[in-house]
């Protein structure tokens, strides 16, 4: 492995020298240590005598967007047998990891903690938690129903449903959910928003 580093720094190095002369080869040896340990160890905190340093994890999972996030497993673990649970970047504690799979509605309405609850229910789906909650009809027009549930400690579970107006191949239409920020008032308004539009901005011509 060190054979190996040096190699690579010797072909930087060269590149740095060919391209950019004594300055740009200067700053690569300078670099060249810092590139070894990114490439051979975790987390590290160098000090002015001394350096703590961390192994890579054995495990790494991660959502998209490159946040922490698995549903049944550490999304980050190492060797030693720690790990850290998290969804979509906010830990979470290895207790709930194992009731994600089996929760109520009943369960989630009872959790104190609302970013918690937050999870539990994207977990859960927001339509089948809308549904079984038992969340209020808002209003309804031409683009859908909107829903609501209401929280005593935390915004308001605001969704849209949709039809998809373009038939399945057999014949059924598909029903989307779509959450809409907390004060809107119709699910014209909510559909818009998803687009960028105010209300009175979205009017399609066809709808697909």
């Amino acid at each position: 492995m060190r054979a190996t580093q040096s190699s690579q720094t010797a072909q930087i190095a060269q590149s740095a020298q060919a391209f950019g002369g004594g300055a740009a080869l200067h700053a690569v040896q300078r670099l060249a240590g810092l590139a070894g340990v990114a490439r051979s160890a975790g987390w590290w905190w160098p000090y002015a005598d001394v350096a703590i340093l961390s192994e890579r994890p054995v495990e790494l999972h991660r959502d998209n967007v490159g946040r922490l996030h698995a549903a049944d497993t550490p999304a980050v673990r190492y060797r030693d047998g720690f790990g850290l649970h998290a969804w979509r970047g906010m830990p979470i504690p290895p207790d709930l990891v194992r009731r994600l799979s089996r929760l109520t509605h009943q369960e989630i309405a009872s959790e104190r903690n609302a970013e918690l609850r937050r999870v539990m229910v994207e977990h859960f789906g927001y339509e089948r938690y809308v549904r079984e909650a038992g969340a209020h009809r808002v209003s309804e027009d031409e683009c859908g129903v909107l829903w609501q549930l209401r929280f005593a400690d935390d915004e308001p579970l605001t969704m849209v449903e949709v039809v998809n107006s373009t038939p399945e191949p057999d014949g059924t239409s598909r029903v989307y959910w779509l959450r809409v920020p907390p004060d809107t008032r119709s699910a014209r308004a909510g559909v818009a928003w998803t687009f960028g539009l105010t209300e009175a901005e979205y009017r399609p011509l066809v709808q697909t």
